[in-house]
């Protein structure tokens, strides 16, 4: 394999601060603290993905199990997953500006949808923050208007978008 090519795989504790770092650079107005990273790769592993090349962390996807139609807190620690979950939820992901344009979100996309299916989940959900909304549209989601989650939406910022994807 060419160490120069930019690849996804598991994520681990020991990426958890290059995720923090990327995550907040990223999104300066969504931060959330290292511990609500650790969570979710503790919780749910199988969901949480890294990009690295040539070593280095450029990138990471994170999603675990969710409630279709809910919207869990930006930076709380979670105490345990739905027992009834009916969807993957993607909770962020980021891939530094120099990595962009290579393709690696349809794959990270891919890697979902494998994931959710393995959980016998219906369909994958997100927030779209910052007027990416047309971005996730190139992979088939779609804004689910929600009236009850309104108020939720707001702390992801004046464009936030519940979108969904089914399966």
């Amino acid at each position: 394999m060419n160490d120069d090519v930019a690849s996804w795989r598991a994520a681990t504790a020991a990426d958890l601060d290059a995720v923090e770092r990327i995550g907040n650079a990223v999104h300066v107005t969504l931060q959330e603290r290292a511990e609500v990273f650790a969570n979710k790769v503790a919780l749910f592993p199988q969901g949480c993905f890294v990009l690295a090349r040539n070593g280095d962390v450029i990138g990471y996807g994170i999603a675990h199990p969710w409630a279709v139609g809910s919207v869990p807190a930006l930076d709380r620690v979670m105490a345990t997953l739905p027992a009834s979950p009916t969807c993957l939820y993607i909770h962020d992901v980021v891939v530094l500006p120099a990595a962009r344009g290579q393709g690696a979100a349809g794959v990270l996309v891919d890697l979902f949808e494998a994931v959710a299916r393995q959980h016998a989940l219906a369909s994958l959900a997100l927030v779209s923050v910052y007027g990416t909304y047309v971005f996730w549209e190139r992979y088939g989601f779609r804004t689910t208007p929600d009236p009850e989650l309104a108020a939720k939406l707001k702390c992801y910022g004046e464009s936030a978008r519940y979108m969904r994807k089914d399966l």
